[in-house]
């Protein structure tokens, strides 16, 4: 799981609060984290490899969005080895742990470790929430028309850039000007909080915001792309508004309780005595949302995963295909179609006349086409639906 809190517990002065969580049965709470990462895992990469009989996706062009789900399930699979990795040396190695609580001691590896696995978790995840901050506004460009592959650099460059930025400032605030010496108050501990739960309360406040405006655009779109809003104009508003609702239930229901456990822990630490008897439910709730946290943030890639392209199945199709160039399946079919070569020039003389004839009106049809195939993408029959009533389709 990803929490300020596994950095904080690499300083040998730590709280109280971080004390309790981490001291709490944590070979139960290690073995959570490694089976609901590994189930994440295993699942996410089945879901992304190729299916037989899963027929290849037809996009206009290659967008922006497709890029960025695929960027996000691959921060929350790579976040999810971190985990793994960190729990199954937290279980396997109890006395290199133990040596991170040693306080001017001599090796360095333990906190090295402790610190190094703790970046890696918290870096990935929060470029997964950055990426996802991402996919809403590209989203609403793509409906306003002003999006394309030229962004997808700016949003590296803020998804990475940010990420790593928050991280490291997060981390030097925190352990300067030693880890030995750190969480000497709370002016080390609140900025390295801060820049942990920046990203996170970004998506949760932005992204609702900019899927909505997405879902109106999307209605307008509809609207003018024949003229009426028919019922199949209305169910596709209705899958892609219900697509941006799964992927703001499903980063909620697994990061929800990691809010509820800060809130309970930064509680805890404003007491005298957080052992008292008048705090014992409070310090139940944190130690119950903690091992929630275990099982809810490595199961966000999976999760995604099923949003984004719903369940794929399990026959996997590993045979290389080769890819057929476009001019080539335009020629062979005009040939069948015609049934002598030689008829070719005069027929395609006499289609071109009608397509630059119509190529003024699909223009606008086939770019609100290419937006909501984008809007759709995973979605196998949303993008028949477009194909189908697409002009191009017809037109060919």
């Amino acid at each position: 799981m990803a929490s300020p809190r596994l950095e904080t517990y690499c300083c040998p002065n730590r709280d109280a609060a971080t004390q309790l969580v981490l001291t709490f049965q944590p070979e139960v709470f290690c073995g959570v984290c490694i089976g609901s990462a590994s189930v994440s895992l295993l699942l996410s990469i089945l879901q992304l490899l190729p299916k037989q009989g899963q027929s290849p996706r037809k996009m206009p062009k290659a967008s922006s969005s497709t890029t960025i789900l695929l960027l996000i399930s691959v921060c929350d699979i790579l976040g999810g080895l971190g985990i793994i990795f960190r729990s199954t040396v937290w279980i396997g190695f109890p006395d290199f742990i133990a040596n991170i609580s040693v306080v001017n001691g001599t090796d360095v590896w333990p906190s090295a470790f402790c610190v190094g696995s703790a970046m890696w978790i918290q870096l990935l995840y929060s470029a997964g929430f950055w990426w996802l901050f991402c996919y809403a506004v590209d989203s609403y460009l793509v409906v306003r028309r002003s999006a394309g592959l030229s962004t997808i650099v700016l949003y590296h460059m803020m998804t990475w850039g940010l990420a790593i930025l928050l991280c490291v400032e997060g981390i030097a605030m925190l352990y300067y000007p030693s880890v030995a010496s750190c969480e000497n108050g709370l002016q080390h501990a609140i900025p390295h909080y801060i820049t942990t739960y920046a990203p996170l309360l970004l998506v949760l406040v932005a992204n609702p915001i900019l899927f909505r405006r997405t879902v109106t655009g999307v209605a307008s779109l509809l609207k003018g792309r024949q003229g009426i809003y028919t019922e199949n104009e209305r169910r596709l508003g209705t899958e892609i508004q219900l697509r941006f609702f799964k992927i703001m239930l499903v980063f909620i229901i697994c990061w929800l309780p990691n809010i509820i456990n800060e809130s309970l822990l930064f509680y805890l630490e404003m007491q005298p005595d957080i052992n008292g008897s008048p705090l014992k439910n409070v310090r139940n709730a944190a130690l119950i949302t903690w091992i929630i946290m275990g099982v809810l943030n490595p199961m966000q890639g999976f999760l995604f995963t099923l949003t984004f392209y719903g369940w794929t199945g399990w026959k996997l199709n590993l045979k290389w295909q080769k890819r057929e160039i476009p001019w080539e399946s335009m020629s062979t079919s005009a040939v069948a179609d015609n049934g002598y070569p030689s008829a070719i020039g005069s027929s395609v003389n006499y289609q071109s006349n009608i397509h630059d004839s119509k190529k003024t009106t699909a223009a606008s049809s086939q770019q609100t086409d290419e937006a909501l195939s984008m809007l759709s993408e995973g979605n196998t029959t949303n993008d028949d639906r477009l194909s189908r009533n697409s002009p191009i389709y017809q037109g060919w």
